[in-house]
């Protein structure tokens, strides 16, 4: 069993770009044993350290130490204790940095730490942020469950008409706007609007028709989403809002729905869409439970062949 100052940095994680924002280990996919409530990530110039149970002070000074090693620009060695109610965060090493810009793919966003227990930018995303990038080039975008855009972002950094991001909360859709103006992006295309998804498909389909459909759900958010339960609302409505041919890019992150939730789903409620790939994590999100972040792509089969993505 390994201990947390064993925890295996230099073997889970070649830090390729050391300026970029990147999970350096990624223990809640219970392949460490010990480890499992554990996560490393490197914001720079901080390094932050997530506990999901409490760990001795011994223990995470020694894996300060460790980062402090194989992170030389490193100003901020920050902890924060996912197992309390607020999250909290103690900073152990260095600067009191609670605002910082962080790259990724060559975008940028703003990340806050200790406002509250997420910091703006789920790295687990990366590789579907940069598909989307890929992929949005003249499309019509939805982005449903936007928080703070960064779909958008990588959607307009790839030439994407429009961008549509709706969202329940008005400061996550504001650090969107400032996310887009750090990328210096025009605004004149992305469109910001607060509103409950279950009762506005009206006004979708007022806004649409749409090409390519983000949709980023929470998986229990108290009084509004209960993913299980209000999934299967939007795939049934999907013909209400989505263009002829649209591309859907439909994530899931509840550890007790498999990706067979997404593909059931849509046989069973938009039969005239097909899957076609998996958006994976990066490699660092080691999951042997297969209880992580899903990822699917789906398009409407009406030619001949749908396309092929990659």
């Amino acid at each position: 069993m390994l201990s947390l100052n064993q925890l295996p940095l230099h073997i889970q994680t070649p830090i390729r770009k050391t300026q970029e924002a990147q999970r350096l280990f990624h223990g809640r996919g219970h392949a460490f044993d010990g480890l499992y409530h554990v996560t490393v990530d490197w914001l720079p110039p901080v390094a932050l350290i997530t506990l999901f149970a409490s760990e001795s002070s011994q223990s995470i000074e020694k894996l300060a130490d460790q980062l402090l090693q194989i992170l030389p620009e490193c100003k901020s060695i920050q902890l924060q204790h996912r197992y309390e109610l607020h999250g909290p965060i103690d900073v152990i090493h260095g600067d009191a940095i609670e605002q910082l810009v962080v790259e990724e793919n060559g975008l940028k966003y703003q990340l806050q730490l200790g406002k509250s227990r997420n910091t703006g930018l789920f790295l687990d995303m990366s590789n579907g942020r940069e598909w989307v990038q890929t992929h949005s080039q003249g499309k019509r975008v939805l982005n449903l469950f936007a928080y703070t855009c960064g779909f958008s972002v990588a959607a307009i950094a790839g030439e994407a008409k429009s961008v549509l991001n709706i969202d329940m909360s008005s400061a996550a859709l504001n650090v969107g706007r400032e996310n887009h103006r750090l990328n210096k992006h025009s605004l004149g295309d992305v469109k910001f609007e607060k509103l409950n998804i279950f009762k506005s498909f009206g006004r979708l389909k007022k806004r649409g028709p749409f090409d390519l459909l983000i949709c980023d759900p929470p998986t229990l958010q108290k009084g509004s989403v209960d993913i299980a339960r209000d999934y299967p609302k939007i795939m049934r409505r999907l013909d209400e809002f989505m263009a002829p041919n649209a591309t859907l890019v439909l994530c899931l992150n509840a550890p007790e729905l498999g990706r067979d939730f997404l593909i059931d789903n849509m046989a069973r409620l938009a039969p005239q869409y097909r899957f076609v790939t998996d958006i994976k994590p990066p490699e660092v999100y080691i999951d042997a439970e297969n209880k992580g972040l899903k990822v699917l792509v789906f398009t409407e089969f009406i030619e001949a062949h749908p396309p092929t993505f990659t």
